[in-house]
């Protein structure tokens, strides 16, 4: 059993936390998976809400959060540095994103997540209680699952 990284997870609220959460998704994305950097970054960057993690004060690992609609949440841009792989650190990241979208302070009442996993990862989200709802598809040239989660409560 792998001991718990120190981490800091966060809601970006500044342009310097913003641009770690980029490097981090440049690094994982674009360089190592080979994305070109115009399909990374789109629009839909400036309607998200962003986390980045932070171990000893380096950003490590970043993902985002947008609603679809008022019950709704599209989860992604999901990665962690690969030094940082299989330490608990995705977990993290997804209790802070899940945490967000179903925050009871807001006017909505989300309830369903969706995701789109690279198909490598499909096993990890299985882990976090996300479904699989659809056949494997092709974006960015890499093959993907469309997965989502469920709760059932009422504000």
């Amino acid at each position: 059993m792998t001991m718990a990284l120190d981490l800091l997870v966060r809601l970006v609220q500044t342009p310097k936390e913003l641009e770690d959460a980029f490097f981090v998704r440049r690094e994982v994305f674009v360089k190592e998976q080979g994305i070109p950097l115009p399909l990374e970054q789109d629009e839909y960057d400036e309607i998200s809400q962003h986390i980045v993690a932070y171990h000893e004060g380096e950003p490590i690992a970043a993902g985002r959060v947008r609603l679809l609609d008022a019950h709704v949440a599209k989860v992604d841009r999901i990665c962690v540095l690969p030094q940082f792989r299989r330490q608990q650190v995705g977990v993290r990241m997804m209790q802070k994103l899940e945490q967000y979208a179903t925050r009871t302070d807001n006017d909505y009442d989300v309830h369903v997540i969706k995701i789109y996993a690279q198909i490598h990862a499909v096993p990890f989200y299985e882990t976090q209680d996300y479904r699989i709802t659809s056949p494997e598809f092709i974006d960015g040239g890499l093959p993907y699952r469309a997965m989502e989660k469920r709760w059932l409560f009422v504000k």
